[in-house]
């Protein structure tokens, strides 16, 4: 394709737009808005939407037809952009990402027959797609899983799986694409560019897609994918209104196989000795299989009389399951049951499940084990539990009856403690020289940055949900400092997509409850850097705002200048470069107001350095090359001597490629050397490949 073709333009500014999930490609973000400033005349405001990209598609196209110099200066920036999606090339072929196959399947013939033609059938255009739906525990997710393991030869390159009972469509692109390979910092943060990519990814593959425990059609459409060696199964309890699927209905077993799928499980000697109890048996499980699973262990034991029958006996069937295992448990495996189900959480470990039951951990670890072996709890594949909406629903009703409200209440406040002990102890470990840590104490340690990062990001979606357990027990105090302890997490880790809903929460309580505060300002700016990540522009630009005005209210200038600091970073994400100089001058300013013994006082020159580099940026992208390289000689000069590896490295590659936009070759060389000698021993794949990039460039001189 022509370089200088309005389709090889859009796929350059597209490539680097879905690129900016780390910091190489948020680099290369604001070096394209300035190459295209340089190429327009003028300043243009970044695209956010594929209309607006295409408009600066053809801006740039148009201009640089007729000049030779601006066509060069395109050229140069545009061979430094890497293909999207290019580390992909065979890191997935062959494997199988779905979950285990249970031993024993019965019956299920005409819905596999219909899988089978949908995948068969002549590709028209139309996506090869079936959605299995049916109630709880008839076991959809059993019959699309099975069929994939069985149907393996058809998908030599391999199978996707993801679980949307607690995924939405953004972090379940985020999902897919690390099962095809691709680590997170490669992960475009927009949604659009995420499903653009994975539908790249998948074009000219042969896989299965299993969506389950989906919800609507909504939650599913952004994950289809009209390829045609695509065959997606869609798995959900009920029909999806919207969605254009071959529906697969899936109900209770025959009684004829519902005995055969209990005589596979027990054994003939056991079906024989349970005589007198089987009929009875198979009427209460309802040809359910998660209930005649349930119940094999205990076929010769009594069971009550089935209830009367409803318009579909097996939607009841797995809260008659639930009941009939909690009847044999233990005093103390019960009531861990019960405590530990008061609340959705995505997937509870021993250290949850104890504080839930106020127990020791090595007993709670112990009493899961017993739960998930009469399959209350389902294990997941990372050490933990959780527990099917239905079966969670009994353990909810059984508490209220069994433990009361108040018993009830404190078992929930327990575990969202701990999660905010784990949170702030992690959050503290992970980043202990950021005032926007919440202090305190905790029982909890962590060793090292990267294992409190890691604890963090595992409990990610455990976080949220206290979050909103907290929210719901107008414990706000609580809300605001699990909120502030995601800090260390949105900065070293991403997952801005898990994490939204739980800052949104935070600077709406903050609002509410705290305004005008430190605490406002704080979490306000939490919500405007995640929304900046996720390319959410607009919604970013007021949180950022808002954080300035109540750090400014709270006579707290490190954190006022901080916020319109930030702003700044905003306007360079938007290529609003002279917007973006003039928040960092103020930001300076504002600096200017702390005292030798003030608050923020050691932290001066440091904060002053990563200003002067964040000038000299800004001054780049407006053309001000020379200006932009003093700015950033005197942040190197600081880093280098407090000797901070990393912004050393990255003030490096500032200046280098401020010389490399005058062709400065030989200039520059010897600071990206030094940028890659200086990233030795930090964990920066991405940053260390930019760099070798613009050595090549350097060494060839173009």
């Amino acid at each position: 394709m022509d370089p200088m073709s309005m389709g090889a333009i859009g796929a350059v500014l597209g490539a680097v737009g879905s690129g900016m999930a780390n910091e190489a490609g948020r680099w290369a973000w604001e070096s394209a808005g300035g190459v295209v400033r340089r190429i327009a005349g003028r300043e243009v405001v970044a695209p956010t939407t594929p209309g607006q990209l295409t408009e600066v598609a053809h801006l740039v196209h148009d201009r640089v037809r007729n000049d030779p110099q601006l066509a060069h200066a395109w050229t140069l920036f545009a061979q430094g952009v890497p293909a999207q999606g290019g580390t992909l090339t065979g890191t997935f072929a062959g494997r199988a990402g779905l979950p285990a196959s249970p031993r024993f399947f019965t019956d299920r013939q005409e819905a596999l027959k219909a899988l089978d033609k949908e995948a068969t059938r002549a590709f028209d255009g139309r996506p090869r797609l079936a959605l299995l739906h049916g109630p709880e525990g008839i076991g959809t997710s059993t019959l699309a899983i099975h069929w994939g393991w069985r149907q393996q030869t058809r998908f030599p390159d391999g199978q996707l799986y993801a679980d949307l009972r607690t995924l939405g469509p953004d972090a379940a692109l985020g999902t897919l694409l690390r099962q095809l390979g691709l680590p997170d910092e490669e992960i475009p943060p927009a949604a659009a560019d995420r499903a653009d990519l994975f539908r790249s990814c998948l074009s000219d593959r042969r896989l299965l897609l299993v969506l389950d425990h989906a919800q609507s059609a909504g939650q599913v459409r952004a994950l289809l994918t009209s390829a045609p060696g695509v065959v997606t199964v869609v798995v959900a309890r009920q029909p999806l209104a919207g969605l254009d699927a071959l529906h697969v209905p899936v109900g209770p077993l025959a009684r004829k196989d519902a005995k055969q799928l209990l005589t596979d499980l027990v054994g003939k000697p056991a079906i024989g000795a349970a005589r007198a109890t089987l009929p009875g048996v198979l009427d209460r499980c309802a040809g359910s299989p998660y209930a005649l699973r349930a119940a094999a262990p205990r076929l010769t034991a009594a069971v009550p009389a089935p209830e009367s029958p409803a318009a579909d006996p097996a939607l009841d069937a797995v809260g008659r399951a639930a009941e009939d295992s909690y009847r044999l448990l233990p005093p103390a495996a019960a009531r861990l049951y019960r405590l530990a189900g008061l609340y959705a959480w995505p997937a509870l470990d021993a250290a949850a499940a104890a504080r839930a039951a106020d127990l020791d951990e090595s007993d709670a670890a112990r009493l899961l084990e017993e739960l998930a072996a009469v399959l209350l709890l389902d294990p997941t594949d990372v050490g933990r539990y959780r527990y099917r909406p239905a079966v969670r629903a009994h353990a909810e009703r059984t508490a209220a009856a069994t433990d009361g409200i108040a018993a009830c209440s404190a078992a929930v406040t327990r575990t969202v403690e701990h999660y905010l002990n784990l949170a702030v102890a992690a959050a503290q470990a992970a980043l202990p020289e950021s005032w926007r840590v919440p202090a305190g104490t905790s029982p909890i340690s962590y060793g090292d940055r990267g294992t409190a990062v890691a604890a963090l990001t595992a409990e990610a979606q455990n976080l949220v949900q206290a979050v909103r357990a907290a929210e719901e027990f107008s414990d706000w105090d609580t809300v605001v400092r699990l909120c502030q302890a995601l800090w260390p997490l949105q900065l070293k880790a991403g997952h801005h997509d898990i994490l939204l809903p739980a800052l949104q929460a935070g600077a709406r309580t903050a609002d509410a409850h705290f305004p005008g505060s430190r605490t406002a300002g704080s979490l306000h700016a939490q919500l405007a850097h995640t929304y900046t990540e996720l390319r959410r522009w607009d919604e970013a630009e007021p949180e950022a705002v808002a954080a300035a005005r109540a750090e400014r209210a709270a006579g707290h200038t490190r954190g006022h200048a901080s916020a319109v600091e930030f702003l700044g970073l905003l306007r360079l994400r938007q290529w609003r470069f002279t917007e973006a100089h003039d928040c960092f001058d103020e930001a300076y300013r504002i600096l200017d107001a702390i005292g030798p013994t003030d608050e923020g006082a050691a932290d001066l020159p440091r904060a002053r350095a990563l200003l002067e580099r964040h000038r000299g940026r800004a001054l780049r992208g407006l053309g001000s090359r020379e200006e932009a390289r003093e700015r950033l000689q005197q942040a190197l000069r600081f880093f280098r001597a407090s000797g901070e590896a990393y912004n050393t490295a990255r003030t490096l590659t500032d200046l280098a490629e401020t010389h490399l936009d005058d062709a400065e070759f030989t200039a520059a060389l010897p600071l990206v050397d030094e940028a890659i000698a200086s990233l030795g021993q930090e964990n920066a794949g991405y940053h260390l490949t930019h760099l070798r990039r613009l050595r090549e460039r350097c060494v060839s001189g173009g």
